[in-house]
């Protein structure tokens, strides 16, 4: 007997939204960058939702779009 497998949807609210490790691997940069942006108020915008920061990837791509331009 063959079991089917299936990749899981993730259809929770926050799906969409980026870790913070997930947001520096997309600008190769450092984890501890990020912290320190967001200290200074330098990097892209983030939510504090308890311990955890998470970005919107539209957000990110825009913050870096103007970095570039």
């Amino acid at each position: 007997m063959t079991r089917a497998t299936t990749e899981p949807v993730d259809t929770h609210p926050g799906a969409e939204l980026w870790t913070i490790e997930e947001t520096a691997a997309f600008l190769r940069t450092p984890v501890g960058t990020l912290y320190q942006w967001r200290h200074r108020r330098k990097g892209p915008p983030a939510a504090k939702i308890g311990r955890h920061l998470l970005y919107d990837p539209a957000d990110v791509r825009a913050w870096f779009r103007k970095q570039v331009a």
